[in-house]
């Protein structure tokens, strides 16, 4: 599986009107299309991709039954690795998950991926990145990544390395998947002291940053929706 693919992974039509309706905002129709905000859709081999469309204010949302892929874009070149804030919503997603084990879903995840390779990395960590940078075609896979997850059960560890990436993401649950549904939750992280603090050495530059949901291996239904992403200097 891809590094991003993985980290991401690393979301029914009612729903996804309900997050619509509860924002305020006009139609989804109104919204312009994935490609026009600057996202790119991307799939997992052998997994029903997610249908996500864009929202008005820059935001993205995603349903699915199932399924599982993700959304991303280049973060602007020389963007210094300050703190990053967003919100987001689910109305359905998968049960209480132990995200330490392959195998399991959460309903949504925001990936962090920088260019450069944390200390220490190994020959066989390289190798599995071109592998999967072969897989990835003209997509230039991170290096390294931060994981921000909606999902889990709250008892994994505080920060933990991603089963699918090799030892190049960390995972940070942010919200387990009994937080409450159907409320738009506000999250501000700092994207360089988690860097600093999940590798030991000072962040490499930003690549990218992913959108991603997972809900196949627990059949799940998911619908959620992130808005209002965007680099803020930490105070």
């Amino acid at each position: 599986m891809l590094l991003l693919a993985a980290s991401a992974g690393l979301l029914p039509i009612v729903a996804a009107s309900g997050v619509a309706q509860a924002q305020g905002q006009v139609p989804a129709s109104a919204a312009p299309s994935l490609e026009a905000s600057g996202w790119t859709h991307a799939e997992w081999h052998g997994i029903r991709p997610a249908r996500w469309r864009a929202l008005p204010g820059d935001g993205v949302a995603v349903e699915g039954s199932s399924a599982g892929s993700f959304v991303w874009r280049r973060v602007p070149p020389g963007q210094p690795p300050t703190c990053l804030t967003w919100r987001w919503r689910v109305d359905e997603g998968p049960p209480p998950m132990d995200l330490t084990r392959r195998g399991t879903d959460r309903a949504l995840s925001i990936a962090v991926g920088f260019s450069g390779w944390p200390p220490g990395v190994t020959a066989w960590q390289r190798a599995q990145h071109a592998i999967a940078q072969g897989q990835a075609g003209a997509h230039v896979l991170p290096r390294s990544v931060l994981i921000y997850t909606w999902g889990g059960t709250g008892r994994e560890p505080p920060v933990f390395t991603s089963p699918y990436a090799s030892g190049l993401g960390k995972i940070r649950i942010l919200r387990t998947a009994d937080a409450p549904r159907g409320l738009w939750l506000e999250e501000r992280v700092d994207i360089g002291a988690d860097w600093r603090a999940a590798f030991g050495a000072e962040p490499p530059p930003l690549q990218e940053i992913v959108i991603g949901t997972d809900v196949d291996d627990s059949r799940s239904r998911v619908s959620a929706a992130v808005q209002g992403l965007r680099f803020v200097p930490c105070r």
